[in-house]
């Protein structure tokens, strides 16, 4: 009897939140819990030593793979995706994309994509004057 509680538990799949900063100078991953808690944090300079390189598609692949090794021990299986990029962006860097390719082609399930990129909704007065801003 004990054994079947066991098996039932390890085909249990563990969801995730993986939270994708991308920006045209950086990527930052961030994977929690459904919680909140911290589970692993990899960004593009703790894959390159190039400071240019750290936006790069190839360099999320890398990224992505760090992941992987992180949160595969734990059993995690199922993953939520966030996707944040510089408040009033139209899109996403490069980065974003290709780390969610290599989490699928790994083996992760992603159950949902969300985009969170804040916009402005106003804000402070524009630099300028009254005739706007001149050449």
């Amino acid at each position: 009897m004990s054994e079947n509680k066991e098996t039932k538990e390890k085909r249990q799949e563990i969801e995730a939140v993986v939270n994708i900063y991308t920006s045209f100078n950086n990527t930052i991953v961030h994977v929690t819990d459904m919680s909140g808690r911290t589970i692993t944090k990899v960004t593009g300079g703790m894959v390159t030593k190039h400071g240019r390189l750290k936006a790069n598609s190839t360099i999320a692949m890398f990224i992505a793979k760090r992941i992987e090794e992180n949160v595969k021990d734990l059993g995690i299986k199922l993953l939520y995706v966030r996707i944040r990029s510089k408040t009033g962006n139209p899109v996403p860097g490069p980065g974003a994309h290709a780390i969610i390719k290599s989490l699928t082609r790994s083996g992760f399930k992603i159950i949902n994509i969300l985009d969170t990129t804040r916009f402005p909704r106003g804000g402070p007065k524009k630099k300028g004057g009254r005739r706007g801003r001149r050449p």
